[in-house]
């Protein structure tokens, strides 16, 4: 280990900062968030600088380095463009055994900066020992995505918690699986971000009475329209938890390949004309599983509450007593449009955007006469199978023959495949692609050849 990791508290104690450009400004922001009284001892300064000594937040020292200003400092921190002045910044730290850190010399500094995730009181710090900070810095903005805003605020209200919980539980055993269901609690986190003292006190007792081996809970997460990208990111934050992950057909191989590896996964796809697990299935594989007291993610493509059926899932679960969330996603219509090149309201074209199911019967369920106006995008969800009737019924109802229309197969994934033309043309061009596969109807259409950014196809 070439370093050992240790938590400095500075509050209230002086620190030296020498320098004053804008790289000291960056670490003069991290010593003033800890606490610390700050002197800055520097021949020029950012006007940042000025301002905290106007407000009383820095004592500024302008000059050459003045070792006297480190007789009653606890750390330094060199930060000057001068190799020189860092140098002796280091010899004078170091002769009076003062922790010193020299900005880009890790070898003249006695300890290093790491980069920091900040979820106070949870602190976590990622340093390569200075030999690779642009790889520490990757690595500090992947654990960001994956640790959420409030946990600090739980891990706060937990501190609170520790004597009511020392005192109803007897063993550690018992500690510890209360804490583990306090820590995943989605709806206690939720509450403490919004400082609903009513909800934060309800959850709590609920988690206090109950049986610590019944704790299940069913999420219901979108997982967008294909690229892992756009799985939001507490959406990765609850697969990542999860101990049985439900997914269909829609979600991707990248986006699986995000669940925590020890999650079980229970496969329920379904396709046009083929459901793998008939929906009262589904939503007993879930009810099951969470009565078990299993943390479960249902995980849908898209939005689960746009035709994805989110509804009818939690329903079940409503009815038994199951506690449960939801984390919106990115809906095929808002993703496989900004990916074809093709905004769905415009200014000059549509200042409106029907969603609409393509899964029709006879074709009368729809109000063809309204989708059929002028001014407006329609984007028909599973439609494939319908192309020529929605092409007949709009046609029927007064829409221009010569309307754009696009197709959108495998939308945002990178074999992403788009075939456009004009709405008499739709039933034809619905025999070339393959679902699963976007309709886009109207004037925006025509955008795609200027906007197209993400392929050329």
């Amino acid at each position: 280990m070439d370093h050992l990791p240790i938590f400095c508290q500075l509050r209230d104690r002086d620190c030296l900062l020498v320098g004053g450009g804008d790289v000291a400004e960056r670490k003069a922001r991290l010593l003033l968030d800890a606490g610390a009284r700050l002197t800055v001892n520097a021949l020029d300064v950012v006007p940042q600088f000025t301002v905290w000594a106007d407000n009383g937040q820095v004592t500024l020292v302008k000059g050459d380095f003045n070792e006297s200003l480190l007789n009653t400092c606890w750390l330094v921190i060199a930060a000057t463009d001068d190799e020189q002045v860092n140098e002796r910044v280091s010899q004078a730290a170091e002769a009076r055994r003062i922790f010193c850190n020299v900005v880009d010399a890790p070898k003249q500094a006695s300890f290093i900066m790491p980069s920091i995730i900040d979820r106070s009181p949870l602190m976590v710090a990622v340093s390569s020992g200075g030999t690779s900070p642009v790889l520490a810095r990757l690595l500090r903005e992947k654990l960001e995505a994956i640790l959420p805003q409030h946990l600090g605020q739980v891990a706060h209200y937990a501190g609170q918690l520790r004597a009511r919980v020392k005192k109803q539980f007897a063993t550690m055993s018992e500690r510890r699986r209360f804490w583990e269901k306090l820590f995943v609690n989605d709806r206690l986190a939720q509450s403490l971000a919004n400082q609903d003292q009513l909800a934060i006190s309800e959850t709590t007792e609920r988690l206090l009475s109950e049986d610590l081996d019944h704790r299940g809970e069913v999420v219901l997460v979108g997982a967008g329209p294909g690229d892992a990208g756009l799985l939001t990111l507490k959406g990765l934050q609850q697969i990542q938890q999860a101990d049985i992950v439900v997914y269909d057909r829609l979600v991707s191989d990248d986006i699986m390949n995000l669940v925590r590896r020890d999650a079980d996964r229970v496969f329920v796809g379904k396709r046009a004309g083929y459901h793998c697990v008939p929906q009262e299935e589904i939503n007993q594989i879930l009810l099951r599983e969470a009565q078990k007291g299993k943390r479960v993610v249902r995980l849908k493509g898209g939005d689960p509450f746009i035709f994805g059926r989110g509804g009818e899932e939690l329903e079940t679960l409503c009815n038994a007593g199951i506690p449960f969330s939801v984390v919106p996603g990115i809906t095929a219509a808002s993703g496989c449009s900004a990916y074809a090149g093709i905004p769905l309201t415009h200014r000059d074209y549509a200042q409106s955007v029907r969603l609409v199911t393509g899964h029709l019967k006879t074709g009368s369920e729809l109000d063809w006469h309204n989708l059929a106006a002028e001014k407006q995008t329609l984007v028909f969800y599973m439609g494939l199978n319908q192309a020529a009737t929605i092409q007949q019924k709009l046609i029927e109802h007064g829409m221009a023959a010569d309307m754009p229309i696009a197709l959108v197969e495998n939308g945002t994934a990178i074999k992403q495949r788009v075939v456009d033309g004009t709405l008499a043309q739709l039933g034809e061009l619905a025999q070339q692609v393959v679902s699963p596969s976007l309709i886009i109807v109207g004037r925006v259409v025509s955008l795609r050849e200027k906007l197209n950014w993400f392929s050329n196809h």
